[in-house]
Protein backbone atom coordinates (compact mmCIF):
# COMPACT_ATOMS: atom_id res chain seq x y z
CA UNK A 1 0.00 0.00 0.00
CA UNK A 2 1.36 3.43 -1.01
CA UNK A 3 1.14 6.04 2.06
CA UNK A 4 2.00 9.76 1.68
CA UNK A 5 3.38 11.24 5.11
CA UNK A 6 3.32 15.66 4.81
CA UNK A 7 5.16 17.64 7.71
CA UNK A 8 5.81 21.42 7.97
CA UNK A 9 2.65 23.04 8.45
CA UNK A 10 1.83 25.69 11.06
CA UNK A 11 1.70 29.08 12.50
CA UNK A 12 3.11 31.78 10.57
CA UNK A 13 2.54 35.90 10.42
CA UNK A 14 1.99 36.86 7.24
CA UNK A 15 4.80 37.99 4.60
CA UNK A 16 6.24 34.92 6.65
CA UNK A 17 7.77 31.38 4.86
CA UNK A 18 6.94 28.05 5.34
CA UNK A 19 8.21 24.76 3.73
CA UNK A 20 6.06 21.80 3.75
CA UNK A 21 7.43 18.26 2.88
CA UNK A 22 5.49 14.93 1.42
CA UNK A 23 6.86 11.48 1.53
CA UNK A 24 5.65 8.69 -0.44
CA UNK A 25 6.48 5.14 0.71
CA UNK A 26 5.47 1.45 0.08
CA UNK A 27 5.37 -0.90 -3.02
CA UNK A 28 5.50 2.34 -6.31
CA UNK A 29 6.14 0.77 -9.41
CA UNK A 30 6.53 4.46 -10.66
CA UNK A 31 5.66 7.96 -10.55
CA UNK A 32 3.37 9.90 -12.80
CA UNK A 33 2.62 13.10 -10.56
CA UNK A 34 2.68 14.47 -7.31
CA UNK A 35 1.49 17.80 -5.88
CA UNK A 36 -0.43 19.77 -3.34
CA UNK A 37 -4.11 20.66 -2.93
CA UNK A 38 -5.65 22.59 -0.35
CA UNK A 39 -9.16 23.05 1.38
CA UNK A 40 -10.10 26.05 3.56
CA UNK A 41 -13.24 26.14 5.84
CA UNK A 42 -16.40 26.04 4.03
CA UNK A 43 -14.59 26.05 0.50
CA UNK A 44 -13.59 23.42 -2.39
CA UNK A 45 -10.13 21.34 -1.90
CA UNK A 46 -8.16 22.96 -4.51
CA UNK A 47 -4.80 22.29 -6.66
CA UNK A 48 -1.97 24.48 -5.63
CA UNK A 49 0.65 22.80 -7.63
CA UNK A 50 1.76 19.92 -9.18
CA UNK A 51 4.99 18.27 -10.78
CA UNK A 52 5.89 15.60 -13.22
CA UNK A 53 8.95 13.15 -12.92
CA UNK A 54 9.85 14.82 -15.89
CA UNK A 55 9.85 18.22 -14.27
CA UNK A 56 6.65 19.74 -15.45
CA UNK A 57 5.47 22.41 -12.94
CA UNK A 58 1.96 23.76 -12.68
CA UNK A 59 0.61 26.32 -10.22
CA UNK A 60 -2.55 27.82 -9.23
CA UNK A 61 -2.61 31.43 -10.46
CA UNK A 62 -3.14 32.40 -6.64
CA UNK A 63 0.09 31.27 -5.64
CA UNK A 64 2.35 31.74 -8.51
CA UNK A 65 5.59 33.87 -7.55
CA UNK A 66 4.98 32.90 -4.06
CA UNK A 67 5.19 29.28 -4.41
CA UNK A 68 7.91 26.35 -5.75
CA UNK A 69 6.99 22.99 -5.93
CA UNK A 70 10.24 20.92 -5.89
CA UNK A 71 10.86 17.19 -6.16
CA UNK A 72 13.53 14.21 -5.16
CA UNK A 73 12.82 11.33 -7.29
CA UNK A 74 15.52 9.03 -5.85
CA UNK A 75 13.69 9.74 -2.48
CA UNK A 76 10.04 9.92 -3.45
CA UNK A 77 10.12 13.28 -1.15
CA UNK A 78 8.81 16.43 -2.32
CA UNK A 79 8.33 20.24 -1.50
CA UNK A 80 6.49 22.82 -1.29
CA UNK A 81 8.44 26.38 -0.19
CA UNK A 82 5.98 28.76 0.39
CA UNK A 83 7.03 32.43 0.76
CA UNK A 84 5.03 35.74 1.13
CA UNK A 85 2.26 33.82 2.80
CA UNK A 86 -1.14 35.93 3.05
CA UNK A 87 -3.88 35.11 5.40
CA UNK A 88 -5.85 33.56 2.45
CA UNK A 89 -3.09 31.28 1.98
CA UNK A 90 -5.08 29.51 5.31
CA UNK A 91 -6.17 25.92 4.41
CA UNK A 92 -4.94 22.21 5.20
CA UNK A 93 -2.64 21.26 2.62
CA UNK A 94 -2.69 17.71 1.24
CA UNK A 95 -0.02 15.95 -0.58
CA UNK A 96 -1.13 14.21 -3.74
CA UNK A 97 0.58 11.46 -5.59
CA UNK A 98 -0.37 9.82 -8.77
CA UNK A 99 1.07 6.43 -9.14
CA UNK A 100 1.45 2.54 -10.48
CA UNK A 101 2.04 -0.06 -7.94
CA UNK A 102 2.73 -2.68 -10.51
CA UNK A 103 2.66 -2.18 -14.06
CA UNK A 104 -0.54 -3.90 -14.77
CA UNK A 105 -1.90 -1.53 -12.80
CA UNK A 106 -3.40 1.10 -13.81
CA UNK A 107 -2.68 4.90 -12.20
CA UNK A 108 -3.75 5.74 -8.88
CA UNK A 109 -4.49 8.77 -7.07
CA UNK A 110 -3.46 8.66 -3.11
CA UNK A 111 -3.86 11.34 -0.64
CA UNK A 112 -2.29 12.14 2.51
CA UNK A 113 -4.11 12.86 5.44
CA UNK A 114 -3.04 17.10 5.48
CA UNK A 115 -1.38 19.22 7.23
CA UNK A 116 -2.65 22.88 8.48
CA UNK A 117 -1.53 26.16 7.78
CA UNK A 118 -2.37 29.18 9.36
CA UNK A 119 -1.45 32.63 8.28
CA UNK A 120 -2.27 35.00 11.07
CA UNK A 121 -1.05 37.99 13.27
Amino acid sequence: QVQLVESGGGLVQPGGSLRLSCAASGSIFSIYTMGWYRQAPGKQRELVATITTGGSQNYADSVKGRFTISGDNGKNTMYLQMNSLKPEDTAVYYCYLRARVQAVVPPTDYWGQGTQVTVSS
